[in-house]
């Protein structure tokens, strides 16, 4: 066990050497002058539990959790907040009077790069069309929600888009639905905002094949993805003269929470905060 005054941190999952979560809460340390250290544990699914029930122990006053151990940081801890709750997940876990407490604050991440991106991008707006079925999927349902915005989900299998919409429609609030998604054009004409939150134009990955011609003129397109930092989906979307949004910030807006309980300050997302991880992005991923 590591006696350090010193807070420390870390970001856990597998594989986890790519996470950017160290040079974000980094930056943050030097920038708020504030004492304490961010690191990187590798934990398989089956290494987690026991990893996240012993933290203190190993020296943590807490850590952010990633693929593919949130359900195993949901199983550990012994309150999850009304976020994680929903969402079914937990990424971010701390001590609070001796106890761990588990959030998700992918669905906070999600919504503020939105309002950040695109300000006033929901004045007016009453429904969001999501692609996917996946976790990503689940703090965006959850954030638009609290919005008042009404959800269709669109996902290549329909059955695993059907759990999640009765999932959520077990809640108070805005009703989700679900279409084929073949059916994709016969929604987007009632779109306010365009949501992919599948790994669909993700370098690496099959490119998003859709046609968006249908959007109405002010709808905002967001595509969480943020390697390459503009994919084919903004591309068209932007072509088409619609605000597109990337999924950068949202990985920077996630990480407030987390930092504020374990070191304090106050932290917010910067250009130059967002110019470090881009040029970070450019420089080790080719064709980003």
């Amino acid at each position: 066990m590591n006696d350090s005054p010193i807070p420390r941190a870390c970001v856990t999952g597998q594989p986890i050497a790519q996470s950017r979560s160290p040079m974000l809460h980094g930056y943050w340390l030097r920038q708020q002058g504030v004492a304490g250290s961010y690191g990187r544990e590798e934990l398989s699914p089956e290494q987690a539990e026991g990893f996240f029930r012993n933290l203190k122990a190993h020296g943590y006053v807490g850590c952010n959790v990633t693929a593919p151990n949130k359900l195993a940081a949901l199983r550990s801890v012994a309150r999850a907040d009304a976020a994680a709750t929903a969402i079914g997940a937990v990424n971010t876990i701390w001590y609070e009077d001796g106890e761990l407490v588990g959030s998700n604050t992918d669905a906070h991440g999600f919504i503020a790069n939105l309002d950040d991106r695109a300000p006033g991008w929901d004045a007016g707006a009453t429904r969001a069309v999501i692609l996917g079925a996946g976790g990503a999927t689940r703090a965006a349902i959850f954030a638009l929600r609290q919005r008042g915005l009404a959800i269709t989900l669109v996902n290549r299998t329909r059955a695993h888009a059907d759990d999640l919409a009765a999932h959520f429609n077990a809640f108070p609030g805005p009703k989700v639905d679900v279409v084929n998604w073949c059916d994709l054009a016969s929604v987007l004409g009632d779109a306010d905002l365009l949501v992919n939150t599948t790994v669909l134009g993700m370098l690496g990955k099959p490119a998003m094949e859709i046609d968006i011609t249908g959007l109405k003129p002010s709808a905002t397109v967001y595509d969480i993805v943020y390697v390459p930092l503009e994919t084919g989906l903004l591309k068209q979307a932007r072509a088409m003269g619609h605000r597109g949004v990337d999924g950068l910030g949202m990985l920077l807006h996630q990480g407030i929470p987390g930092f504020k309980r374990w070191f304090g300050g106050e932290p917010v997302v910067t250009p130059e905060l967002r110019r470090l991880i881009e040029d970070d992005i450019r420089s080790t991923t080719p064709g980003a």
